[in-house]
């Protein structure tokens, strides 16, 4: 949808296009695909900068995605709640307008810094670069970025995380792997959230959702939770365990693979700073 919609261009990239910048001319002059096809690569580009950054800082980047009203950041309380006094947590927030969110997670202590995309449906590499000069990695375990509400357009813009996290919840059907397969093949951990509800949404079938998420050719894990009840909470929190060790052992050189060599990334602009 992005490479039509006219939603690749934000804030975050928009000088890029403007009078001067990078973009600002085709090689023919004029053509908008491939101005388009500059910014993705642009965004790529940044995306590898703000990868090094994190692995630099041995911390788990994920990227939290869902249609709006999942419980995104009812997951991020509830996580905050259970494990904050374990682990150091960092949040950034993307929504259109309103920084209700990220006062949310400020009422329990935790940084969070605000991303107001205005138009734009999704956050990009070039937002959350600047967002992260806000934000002192120091010390923390764990960024959790919690993406737009969107199904759609989220999914292909990298951001520099190192795992996608999607929720799924009852509410919304069963069938949504199948119908927004780029969101779903991208994803690292599927949770389905609201599962306390599956009493009274009888025709939402676990079991439908996950082979819909086989059929995408991905082994990702499928969980089953309520952050309002508490079930099945402790498998999220056993995953994020692991994913945050698995992030330090990377920065001491002792993984190797995608998300986990940081040494091998190289720079890809001006260095970011802690502040």
């Amino acid at each position: 949808m992005c490479n039509t919609c006219g939603c690749n261009l934000t804030h975050g990239n928009a000088h890029l296009v403007k009078p001067g910048g990078k973009l600002s001319r085709s090689e023919g002059g004029h053509e908008a695909v491939e101005v388009l096809r500059g910014l993705l690569h642009e965004n790529d580009h940044a995306a590898v900068h703000n990868r090094q950054h994190f692995d630099s800082h041995g911390v788990l980047a994920i990227n939290l995605m869902s249609a709006p009203g999942a419980g995104k950041t009812f997951l991020l309380e509830s996580t905050i709640d259970a494990l904050g006094k374990e682990l150091s947590i960092a949040v950034i927030e993307g929504d259109l307008e309103t920084e209700n969110d990220a006062e949310r997670i400020r009422a329990r202590g935790v940084d969070a810094i605000q991303i107001t995309t205005g138009t734009a449906c999704h956050l990009d590499a070039h937002m959350l670069h600047d967002a992260l000069h806000h934000l002192n990695l120091d010390g923390v375990d764990v960024v959790f970025i919690e993406n737009v509400g969107n199904l759609v357009c989220p999914a292909s813009f990298d951001l520099g995380q190192q795992r996608n996290v999607i929720l799924l919840s009852t509410p919304e059907g069963d069938d949504k792997p199948a119908k927004y397969p780029v969101m779903f093949r991208a994803a690292d951990l599927v949770l389905l959230s609201k599962c306390d509800l599956l009493a009274v949404l009888d025709d939402f079938k676990p079991e439908n959702a996950r082979r819909h998420v086989r059929n995408l050719a991905n082994p990702a894990r499928v969980f089953e939770l309520s952050a309002k009840s508490g079930s099945g909470m402790v498998q999220w929190f056993d995953w994020l365990g692991d994913e945050i060790t698995a992030a330090r052992q990377a920065a001491a050189g002792s993984l190797t693979g995608p998300g986990h060599t940081a040494a091998a990334i190289p720079s890809a602009g001006t260095p970011l700073q802690s502040t």
